[in-house]
């Protein structure tokens, strides 16, 4: 199968160590990977806030460039989602081949591939955010407020790693308060509701946390940064391809 990597406009930008794990752990299982130089932002922020006008054109480059991949699969649950729940709307009347082949690194790897052994090790003990986006939209964990057996694929796969020990916090699926554009008109709960979430992490005694979304992580960092709180931060990607 031939793979399109779609590397997020923000993980370009602020986090491009999590592409290149991405790219690096997808060629060390033997996939074919191509990175379609021409990508942009998915539209997530303008259609996010109201501006589907502006997202379209972003959305109608995605199918265009993306389209001929078997699978395209991106380090950022949030940004698979869009593409995969609003395209799809967004696109009517214009063709949106690629949307239905988009997915989270987690659940690629988890559901296609069906990953049952790493090279990697990291012996820390880690905390697992389990991002809004990717439990509601994407299920790569079973949401807290159905009933329903209880399962989370980030954990399956850091379970592949050496000398990691997993740790969740109390109310593991509620909010970090980023929300996109929610922590910038509304930044005040945005920020408490950081603050509650970091204080449950370190409540674990984790050294890290780790998740599939690097703007939640981006947040709680900043979070833990300026009121100067003993965890660190890094998506699991990173971690799953320690090592390489």
């Amino acid at each position: 199968m031939k793979i399109g990597l779609f590397v997020p406009c923000y993980v370009d930008a602020l986090y491009p160590e999590v592409g290149v794990s991405t790219y690096r752990l997808l060629k060390s299982l033997g996939l074919d990977v191509d990175y379609p130089e021409r990508q942009t932002c998915c539209g997530q922020p303008m259609g996010n806030a109201g501006f589907e006008g502006m997202a379209l054109p972003l959305a109608k480059t995605f199918d265009e460039l993306f389209s001929p991949y078997d699978y395209v699969v991106a380090p950022s649950a949030s940004c698979a989602a869009y593409v995969r729940c609003f395209h799809p709307n967004l696109l009517k009347g214009h063709t949106c081949e690629a949307a239905g082949k988009t997915m989270d690194i987690v659940e690629f790897l988890h559901d296609v591939v069906k990953v049952d052994h790493l090279q990697a090790r990291f012996p820390y003990r880690v905390s697992v955010h389990n991002s809004c986006h990717g439990v509601r939209e994407l299920g790569l964990s079973s949401p807290s407020e159905r009933h329903e057996p209880r399962y989370n694929k980030i954990i399956d796969l850091l379970q592949l790693v050496r000398g990691i020990e997993i740790v969740e916090p109390e109310r593991p699926d509620e909010c970090c308060g980023f929300g996109g554009m929610f922590a910038v008109e509304e930044q005040a709960v945005s920020r408490r509701m950081g603050i509650d979430k970091v204080n449950r992490h370190l409540a674990t005694g984790a050294q890290y946390v780790t998740g599939p979304d690097s703007s939640c992580l981006m947040h709680m960092q900043g979070i833990a940064e300026k009121e100067h709180l003993p965890i660190r931060f890094i998506h699991v990607v990173q971690i799953l391809a320690a090592g390489l």
